[in-house]
C-alpha cells in the first residue's frame, strides 16, 4: 500500500486552501456579473451570448483550477525560491510571475470557453473573432485585474500562513481554540548543545545564520514526522505532536534521529562554515494540556500545564548525564514496539519541584533489535 510522504500531504493541503481562496473569487464574480448584467442575454462589449449557470459553472471550475496551480506552484517551488526575501519583495516578483502565467491560462480558458459556446474548433474564425474581441475590451482587463486582486490576496494568505504556521492559521480561522479545550499531547525540546561556547567563538551574527541553517534543515525531518512547531526560544525549539501524531509510527522519536541524520549528511558543509556540526539534545514527554487562544494586542496559541514544565526539566537533565535524548516512562509505555529499531534504557528517576512523585527516564540508542522498546 502507497503512503503519501507528509511532505506532499501538505503540499496538497496548503495548495487546496489556495484553490478554494480562489473558488470564493470565482463565485463572488459571477454573482456580481448577474448583478451587473441582469437578464442581459449577452454580453455588452463581445456580443457574446451570456447565461448565469454556464457563467458561474466557467468561473468556479477555472478559478479553483487556477488556485490549485497557484498553490502548489507556490507551496513547492516558488515559496523556496524567496524564502530569504522580504515580503514586499517576495510579493511583487511572485505577483509578476503569476500574472504572466495568468495571462496565459486566460488566453486557454477564453479560446476553450468559446470553442464550447460556438461548437466549433478553437482556431476557427467565430473563435478567435470572440477572442479578439474579448482581449481588446475593458471586459478582458477587468477580469484580469480582478483575477491580480485574488492572486495577491491568495498570497499575503499564504504568507501570513508561514508566519504563523499553516495549523496555527486554520485553528486562528475557524476558531478551533476560541474556547480552551484540553488534549493529550507530545513535547520535545531541542536545546543546541555547548551553544553559549559556539557562540563566543564564532561571534553572535554568524551564530545566527548558523541557527537559520539548523532549523531550515530541521525542515524536512519535522513534516515527515507529522511534528509542529511551537517556538522558537533562542537556540532552543519546541516540537509538539497531537497523540495519535506523535505515536503513529513513532514519529516523536524518529523525528530526533532523522534531525540528527540530516546534520551528519550536512557535516562537511556545517564544518566548513562554522567549525563543527551542531549537536541537539532533546528531552520529550507527554501529557495533558489546556490549549487557547490568549492576548488581545496580539494574539496566540498556546499549551498550558505541567507537561511543558517537565519537558524543559527532562532536557535538562541531559547534560546531567551526558545524553543527547531522555524521554519519560509515560511516553516509553505508549510507543510502538514493532515499528522502529531503538531500545529504551533506564537512567534515572526526576523529582520535580513541589511534586511527590518520581518521573522515571529513559534514554534511547538506535539498535538492530526492532522489538526492544
Amino acid at each position: 500500500m502507497t503512503v503519501v510522504h507528509p511532505k506532499y500531504f501538505r503540499y496538497a493541503k496548503q495548495a487546496l486552501f489556495f484553490a478554494c481562496i480562489w473558488l470564493l473569487f470565482g463565485i463572488v464574480y459571477s454573482l456580481l456579473e448577474q448583478g451587473i448584467l441582469g437578464r442581459a442575454s449577452h454580453y455588452p462589449s463581445t456580443q457574446n451570448i451570456y447565461d448565469f449557470k454556464s457563467s458561474l459553472m466557467y468561473a468556479s471550475t477555472g478559478s479553483f483550477l487556477i488556485g490549485l496551480v497557484h498553490g502548489w506552484l507556490e507551496v513547492s517551488w516558488l515559496s523556496q525560491k524567496f524564502h530569504n526575501r522580504a515580503l514586499w519583495v517576495k510579493v511583487v516578483l511572485k505577483s509578476g510571475f503569476y500574472l504572466i502565467f495568468m495571462f496565459l491560462f486566460l488566453t486557454f480558458f477564453t479560446l476553450a470557453i468559446n470553442s464550447y459556446r460556438f461548437d466549433a474548433s478553437p482556431l476557427s474564425k467565430e473563435v478567435l473573432d470572440g477572442f479578439k474581441s474579448f482581449f481588446t475590451t475593458f471586459s478582458f482587463w477587468s477580469v484580469f485585474i480582478y483575477i491580480a486582486f485574488g492572486l495577491v490576496t491568495a498570497m499575503l494568505f499564504a504568507e501570513l500562513s508561514s508566519y504563523l504556521g499553516p495549523n496555527v492559521f486554520l485553528n486562528f480561522l475557524f476558531g478551533k481554540y476560541h474556547r480552551p479545550k484540553q488534549e493529550t499531547r507530545i513535547f520535545m525540546f531541542l536545546d543546541m548543545k555547548s551553544s553559549t561556547t559556539i557562540a563566543e567563538q564564532i561571534g553572535h551574527a554568524k551564530y545566527f545564520n548558523l541557527l537559520k541553517d539548523c532549523y531550515a534543515d530541521m525542515g524536512n525531518p519535522i513534516l515527515e514526522c507529522s511534528g509542529e512547531i511551537y517556538q522558537y526560544v533562542g537556540d532552543e525549539i519546541v516540537l509538539t505532536w497531537t497523540e495519535r501524531n506523535g505515536l503513529y509510527k513513532n514519529n516523536c522519536i524518529r523525528c530526533f534521529f532523522e534531525i540528527s541524520a540530516t546534520f551528519q549528511q550536512k557535516r562537511s558543509y556545517y564544518e566548513a562554515t562554522y567549525g563543527d556540526v551542531p549537536v541537539f539534545k532533546a528531552g520529550i514527554h507527554m501529557g495533558l494540556v489546556t490549549t487557547g487562544e490568549i492576548g488581545s494586542l496580539k494574539k496566540e496559541i498556546i499549551y498550558t500545564g505541567d507537561v511543558l514544565n517537565t519537558t524543559a526539566r527532562i532536557q535538562a537533565e541531559c547534560n546531567t548525564y551526558g545524553k543527547t535524548i531522555l524521554i519519560s516512562e509515560r511516553l516509553v509505555e505508549k510507543l510502538s514496539p514493532a515499528m522502529d529499531p531503538y531500545r529504551a534504557s533506564k537512567i534515572a528517576k526526576l523529582q520535580l519541584r513541589g511534586k511527590k512523585e518520581l518521573v522515571q527516564l529513559y534514554t534511547l540508542n538506535q539498535s538492530s533489535n526492532t522489538n526492544s522498546i
